[in-house]
């Protein structure tokens, strides 16, 4: 079976507008299955936005989710920065007749602080926007928790692929323009992705994240102009040992 077929890689990042002041976080897919079970990951993305993501199962269908997000990439016409963090439980279990799938259905809430500079071509800077933001999420995971695989390098390598459906209401109770104060925005954000993992070394994986960002309101900075896009290493310990 072609790994193509997965590999979320075809759902091209919208890089359209850079507008936005806000850069969604990769949604949290850790396939718990089991209490115990720990999954930690380390992702970033073309523009260089570094996420962790932690997640332990307390129970044997609760689990607790957690995301922190920087980014600080200072180009020559246009600075971006965001320090944001989220936290979330929610539950999760293995259903089918062989148990081989994972339904993950989570909710929580982030704050952060996002600046955007733009420069002209004489470096002066043309526009500042600083907003502080909160945000109120909701998501459901589906993954195929049995193993494909496909043959290159001279070895055989062990994948899984998945989905997720995320809902976001996000607003900003401090935006500010050019250093005076306006009034807020919010938006409300679907973000379908599609993720693959494959295995490296032992519990190591590398895993891709991309899809779609659509803001269900009419913005002008908390739009969703940027991708949601992810690469990283993921890791699954704990448990039985028969989970990830």
């Amino acid at each position: 079976m072609a790994l193509r077929r997965y590999l979320p890689l075809g759902a091209l990042p919208l890089l359209s507008s850079c507008a936005s002041i806000y850069f969604p976080p990769p949604a949290a897919a850790p396939m718990l299955t089991q209490k115990g079970e720990f999954s930690g990951g380390l992702h970033t993305n073309w523009k260089a936005n570094v996420s962790a993501q932690g997640a332990y199962a307390v129970g044997e269908h609760i689990g607790l989710i957690g995301t922190a997000s920087f980014l600080h990439n200072n180009g020559k016409r246009k600075l971006y920065e965001q320090d944001f963090g989220e936290l979330g439980v929610g539950y999760h279990t293995r259903f089918g007749v062989d148990q081989s799938r994972i339904l993950e259905v989570y909710a929580g809430a982030g704050f952060g602080h996002g600046k955007r500079v733009e420069r002209n071509r004489t470096a002066d800077v043309t526009q500042t926007v600083e907003a502080r933001m909160e945000k109120y999420f909701a998501q459901v995971n589906y993954t195929k928790k049995k193993r494909e695989q496909f043959d290159f390098l001279g070895r055989t390598w062990q994948f899984r692929y998945g989905a997720a459906l995320r809902l976001s209401y996000l607003n900003t109770p401090e935006l500010i323009l050019n250093g005076q104060r306006i009034p807020g925005e919010d938006n409300i954000f679907f973000e379908p992705v599609s993720y693959t993992r494959i295995g490296l070394i032992g519990p190591l994986k590398f895993q891709a994240m991309s899809g779609w960002n659509f803001g269900l309101k009419n913005r002008k900075y908390l739009t969703a102009g940027n991708s949601v896009f992810s690469m990283g290493l993921i890791i699954n310990v704990g448990g039985d040992g028969k989970g990830e």
